[in-house]
């Protein structure tokens, strides 16, 4: 029997890129679903016979219910991620099917993992912050933490080059994520940090090298420290050019905070740097770059372990980690009923074997 998928947000940028991935590494019927028929209809064409589109509204919930039911597993793409619920998750427990998610919100994240015990119950397997931040970077700390006796520090970091190639997305994650400090596990407490603080160099490879970095509100900030014992995560974000993160740090610490929580101020600011980006990502691209360092103790000694990654498209990338945890579920490689972080789900020889078939290279040492 064939394979369905259901891709929810299946026509923007991440759900088009999650369905690419499907349609070279799986036989999978693939539904992406939208409100935008045009739009959705030329995506589909374009991504091959695999691929059909479906009108679906989220708020319809019967119809909603009727597409789950019809489907193995879903995968919900469509934002705002900030001010998601958990409706679709609890109708995939309802009908008994797989479900990832991509969102990349700490307060959608929190939502979830309420819904485990029902996940569970029902048999299915829930895996969340499925992307690339958050996602395949989970996964490589999780190998770099399996590199020593006993993890100490995670220094978790990344980079984006202009839009990323996600749209005004990946703005308003920016800009809403200035809003509020947030809590940090640092030194074995929570402690409150401001975001788009306690700028920090790091080296990247190449073509990024060394690129300014600032603490960010991200699931992996408490996600992190909840799966792994040890004493301090830090979660840490910049863009390239360089001048974006100064824009970006002039909004967090010279903006009245009331403005930050205004909706049509951050759109304003999300539509302008897009507009901004637009001309920018043709100097600077729109890959990723993610370093992770966990240092700690091997056979009695300090030691670090440390990997890296470099994608020219960030999109695509976001696209193949999905993808990749997708093709594992359908063949069935992967089953843990219940909602997950996906640095809880996924052991580490799987995810090595899914980056090395999409060809993307994660370079580790052991120092």
């Amino acid at each position: 029997m064939t394979n369905r998928v259901l891709i929810l947000g299946g026509s923007g940028r991440i759900g088009s890129c999650v369905a690419a991935d499907l349609v070279q590494h799986t036989q999978a019927e693939i539904m992406i679903a939208g409100r935008n028929v045009s739009l959705g209809e030329r995506v589909s064409q374009q991504l091959g016979e695999q691929v059909r589109f479906r009108v679906l509204d989220l708020d319809d919930h019967e119809r909603l219910q009727q597409a789950i039911a019809q489907t193995d597993v879903v995968i919900h793409c469509a934002g705002p991620f900030h001010y998601r619920d958990t409706h679709v998750l609890r109708a995939c427990i309802l009908q008994g099917v797989n479900y990832l998610d991509v969102s990349d919100h700490p307060s959608f994240t929190r939502k979830a993992l309420e819904c485990k015990a029902a996940a569970t119950a029902a048999g299915i397997t829930a895996i969340i912050n499925t992307g690339i931040f958050p996602g395949i970077s989970n996964s490589m700390v999780r190998q770099d933490v399996e590199q020593l006796d006993t993890a100490e520090t995670i220094h978790l970091s990344y980079v984006v080059a202009g839009s990323g190639g996600a749209g005004v997305t990946v703005m308003r994650t920016t800009f809403l994520g200035l809003q509020n400090p947030f809590q940090a596990w640092i030194d074995g407490k929570w402690r409150t940090v401001k975001p788009y603080s306690d700028r920090e160099t790091i080296a990247f490879p190449a073509p990024y090298g060394r690129t300014g970095v600032y603490w960010f509100d991200m699931p992996e900030t408490f996600t992190l420290p909840s799966t792994f014992p040890v004493k301090t995560v830090i979660t840490k974000f910049g863009t390239v050019p360089d001048f974006y993160n100064f824009l970006t740090w002039t909004v967090a610490r010279g903006w009245h905070p009331w403005l930050l929580r205004q909706k049509f101020v951050i759109e304003f600011l999300s539509q302008v740097s897009h507009f901004m980006t637009d001309v920018s990502d043709r100097f600077s691209g729109i890959g990723v770059a993610i370093r992770s360092e966990v240092s700690g103790i091997k056979a009695g000694n300090p030691t670090r372990a440390c990997s890296t990654l470099v994608h020219d498209n960030t999109a695509i990338s976001a696209g193949n980690g999905t993808g990749s945890i997708a093709e594992l579920l359908l063949n069935q490689q992967l089953h843990k009923p219940g909602v997950w972080v996906v640095e809880e789900a996924l052991p580490t020889h799987l995810f090595q074997q899914a980056m090395q078939s999409r060809g993307i290279e994660v370079k580790s040492q052991v120092i």
